[in-house]
């Protein structure tokens, strides 16, 4: 029986108490990412550290986190910055000892905010020690990584097929000492792990045992989508991928339709065997629940079968990139509503929704949308059901910072020509934090930063932040107190456009008061009558969080069916009487 028709069954036979089962931490946490090599630099030296992080997880606990996902800070000969580990279970100096992670987590246990390990299976750096036995054709690693002779034509090798790196050029690199080609779907010094041999599935295992024993609660997955290529066929050659005709640059990722190297069949089920090492753990030791965050930009139905099937759990949350993805400034209410709501309807049932509208690979949210909309999609996130994940700087509304050609370090656009780095480039929002109006924006005390600071740091910072009323950081702080109710925490969810500037989110639960989220997409004054759009609210709603947008304050009273909303305007109302139907009856 469907969950709505239990709730009809209490309800046509006298229910009153309809209790929830109760959610595990996760399902409606807030989480926030941290690039540690800009959020705060302990030692001078220009780059984030270990020991910033934890002189900052009072922070953390300020506004609200359940708990931080770290981007790598492993050993790693920085080639990709992180994302290029040479050894995944060592801290590499760059960011501290091992000793100041045990800091880290005695602290983040201390306060209750948890700790998210990211985790990179795709590939590792070719300084690894794996891939140096493996070049060597070691029995133990030969296989270790994807290897081919490569073909000879008219007495010339050449790369096995016409495979792009995501990265630009061919995803296949020669290697001198092994006579073979490696490959490599990102930078050429990032060989992918063959995930078709055994012992590399049980190494990346072994490697989340030691980090859960180190205390972390769970693990952010990166790039599992390139994790599987087809397999060779019986000679040991892989096809070609099938060329897109709206691209003419043979060096482009987007010259091919990558068919063969991403999304392939078996792919989920490395997730599926990831979780049963965690949910092991967890029976073995104890505690609370471990979780898997997977990044994929996978279609949405491929993006499903990483929750799991009927024989095996997936991931806790596998990203949602649906608004990160397709949203654009232009995007009109109806839209917003019909990626979330792409979400809501797919999602298999038991699973938790989760939404996310920035990271370290993408443009800030006030770059791509504009600074009038940052309190919208701060507030949008952390109102819809499920779990939210903030990027750094998102919740002070940092923007993107400039970067010529000369000081750029992305790999992604120093592979390419000057023309064109500045779309390429993932520099402009891996900036420093900023902390306060100090020098460097209080984020080091060095005479450099490992890139340059924002040009805006006196006015977007934390510390001027605090004191303004309506500033991002206090709007964000005021979610996160109002995310704690009951109904935003097991409430259902209505979520449609009003009309095609306004975004209507419509949060409910029987015996409680009905939470309405209106957003103005557009500069437009808007007005709302909300009996047109949605059913069972009651005649008088409360005010209990505006923007700066808004002419209304806390503790105002309207009514349902006149409602005014100024350019951007972002409110939340709520009910001031409690609901005891079912809108579906």
């Amino acid at each position: 029986m469907s969950p709505k028709w239990v709730l009809v069954f209490l309800f046509c036979f006298g229910a009153t108490d309809i209790s929830l089962a109760a959610k595990a931490w996760w399902q409606t946490a807030s989480f926030y990412q941290i690039y540690p090599r800009s959020f705060k630099d302990s030692d001078g030296d220009g780059i984030g550290d270990l020991k910033g992080v934890t002189d900052s997880l009072a922070y953390l606990k300020e506004i609200g986190i359940a708990a931080t996902w770290l981007s790598p800070f492993l050993e790693s000969p920085m080639a990709d910055f992180g994302y290029d580990i040479s050894n995944f279970t060592k801290v590499d100096p760059l960011f501290g000892t091992m000793e100041d992670f045990d800091e880290l987590m005695a602290k983040s246990k201390k306060l209750g905010v948890r700790i998210i390990l990211d985790f990179v299976p795709n590939h590792s750096s070719n300084e690894c020690e794996w891939f140096i036995k493996s070049a060597a054709k070691d029995p133990e690693y030969k296989d270790f990584y994807v290897w081919h002779p490569g073909k000879i034509e008219n007495g010339v090798r050449s790369p096995p097929n016409n495979w792009v790196s995501v990265f630009r050029g061919s995803a296949w690199e020669w290697h001198e000492g092994r006579q073979e080609y490696f490959l490599h779907q990102f930078h050429k010094k990032q060989p992918d792990f063959n995930f078709r041999n055994p012992q590399v599935r049980e190494t990346m295992n072994e490697i989340l045992r030691f980090w859960l024993r180190k205390g972390i609660d769970g693990f952010r997955v990166d790039a599992i989508h390139h994790g599987f290529e087809i397999a060779p066929d019986a000679d040991g050659n892989y096809p070609d991928e099938p060329r897109n005709d709206w691209n003419n640059d043979p060096e482009d990722y987007g010259y091919v339709d990558h068919i063969y190297t991403v999304d392939q069949p078996e792919t989920p089920h490395l997730v599926y065997e990831w979780r049963k090492v965690l949910d092991d753990f967890q029976k073995e030791n104890g505690g609370d629940e471990r979780i898997l965050m997977v990044e994929a930009w996978s279609p949405i139905d491929t993006m499903m079968h990483y929750y799991g099937n009927d024989t095996a759990e997936g991931a806790q949350i596998p990203f949602n990139f649906q608004m990160i993805s397709y949203l654009w400034s232009g995007s009109d209410a109806y839209h917003y509503a019909e990626l979330i709501n792409a979400w809501l309807d797919r999602m298999p049932a038991g699973r938790s929704a989760n939404w996310v509208i920035g990271n370290h690979d993408k443009n800030r949210v006030g770059s791509r949308f504009g600074s009038e909309r940052i309190d919208l999609f701060n507030i949008l996130l952390l109102t819809l059901p499920g779990c939210s994940i903030t990027y750094n700087g998102e919740e002070i509304g940092m923007t993107d910072v400039w970067i010529s050609w000369n000081d750029t370090v992305d790999p992604q656009a120093c592979n390419g020509f000057e023309d064109g780095y500045e779309y390429r480039s993932r520099d402009p929002a891996r900036t420093p934090f900023q902390w306060s109006d100090a020098k460097h924006a209080g984020f080091s005390t060095g005479e450099t930063t490992w890139l340059p600071v924002g040009t805006d740091y006196e006015l977007v910072n934390v510390k001027r932040q605090r004191g303004i009323t309506f500033s991002h950081l206090n709007v964000f702080k005021q979610l996160q107190v109002l995310r704690s109710e009951k109904v935003l925490q097991d409430g259902n969810a209505e979520v449609k456009a009003v009309n095609s500037n306004v975004l209507g989110v419509k949060r409910y639960l029987y015996g409680e008061q009905v939470y309405i989220v209106l957003l103005n997409v557009f500069e437009h004054v808007q007005y709302i009558n909300l009996d047109d759009s949605f059913k069972g609210i009651p005649n008088e709603l409360e005010y209990i969080l505006v923007n700066d947008k808004s002419p209304r304050r806390k503790g105002d009273f309207t009514s349902v069916k006149s409602i005014t909303l100024m350019p951007h305007e972002v409110v939340v109302l709520r009910s001031v009487e409690k609901i005891y139907t079912f809108s579906f009856l």
